[in-house]
């Protein structure tokens, strides 16, 4: 384990120890789990990104997708825990 000085503003300081207090935790701990959990939540939003973006080239490549309607009836379905078929992609006539 390593040190990383940070400076904080002495208003923040304040929030962070209360809140701390009222989470039952040490500041220090609070702090660690509050960068852990920005670390964690920026790895999803690359990792949810770089999905969207493969997704996106794959209809830009074979022009395939499926329509928002028929995925909407699949996963309204899905969630109301019936059997649903999932919507096969095709290309769209404009």
């Amino acid at each position: 384990m390593s040190t990383t000085t940070i400076r904080l503003p002495d208003d923040l300081k304040v929030r962070i120890a209360a809140a701390a207090k009222h989470a039952g935790k040490t500041t220090h701990g609070f702090i660690l789990e509050a960068i852990t959990e920005k670390a964690e939540q920026a790895e999803r939003r690359a990792d949810f990104d770089a999905v969207a973006e493969g997704r996106f080239a794959d209809i830009v490549a074979t022009g395939n997708t499926i329509p928002w309607q028929e995925m909407r009836g699949y996963l309204e379905a899905r969630i109301a825990g019936k059997v649903a078929t999932r919507p096969v992609a095709r290309k769209l006539v404009r």
